[in-house]
């Protein structure tokens, strides 16, 4: 009989992994083996699942939530199910999936219906970020439509007119009237070129 390990992420630091916690020590494995990582799907940086995979060996059980905490997209699920299975030699149970369970099933048929229904899942779980992402953007877009603004709120400038005349004047330098408006040089110039293109209108 293996030992039984389990497998938590969550996507950023801010997100609490309390309810993934719980649902590990309901299914009997020891606070000592369960790894969790907080990183972003995104870049995949998982030093506590690097460890966890050290430690598997053949025979030992591990469980996950849900699918998608194993990887960030279709192509990343499968192959650590088929490293986790194939080359580790582990059982996976799927919290959320009582299907995925291959501790059950372990003859050809059983074997099949796991590998589809993963399949499945995985091409489902991926279309759903890609779905969330593509409706995010679609809302950022129809919020700048709108006259929405992102990003930080353009500092203002105090007295910039009589600043930026007396610089055209060539009574200060760029780097002086950049100073008294309290901006970098850069952002000087980059208000003074919106300026006189608005002048010229």
């Amino acid at each position: 009989m293996g030992k039984s390990y389990s497998y938590v992420r969550v996507s950023t630091q801010h997100q609490n992994e309390d309810r993934q916690l719980l649902a590990m020590l309901e299914a009997g494995v020891e606070e000592k083996n369960i790894y969790i990582d907080k990183q972003s799907g995104k870049d995949f940086n998982r030093p506590m699942y690097r460890k966890l995979l050290r430690n598997l060996e053949e025979g030992d059980i591990l469980y996950v939530k849900s699918i998608d905490r194993l990887g960030r997209n279709y192509e990343e699920i499968l192959e650590q199910w088929r490293i986790l299975t194939k080359e580790k030699k582990v059982d996976i149970v799927i919290l959320d999936m009582s299907l995925l369970d291959t501790r059950k099933g372990k003859d050809l048929l059983g074997t099949l219906i796991a590998d589809l229904v993963l399949a499945l899942l995985s091409y489902v779980s991926e279309n759903e970020r890609k779905t969330l992402k593509e409706r995010q953007m679609e809302g950022i877009e129809a919020a700048r439509r709108r006259g929405v603004k992102f990003g930080r709120p353009e500092k203002k400038a105090p007295d910039f007119n009589s600043t930026y005349n007396k610089w055209m004047s060539k009574e200060i330098t760029a780097d002086e009237a950049a100073r008294m408006c309290g901006l970098k040089t850069g952002a000087f110039y980059y208000r003074a070129r919106k300026r006189k293109a608005n002048i010229s209108k």
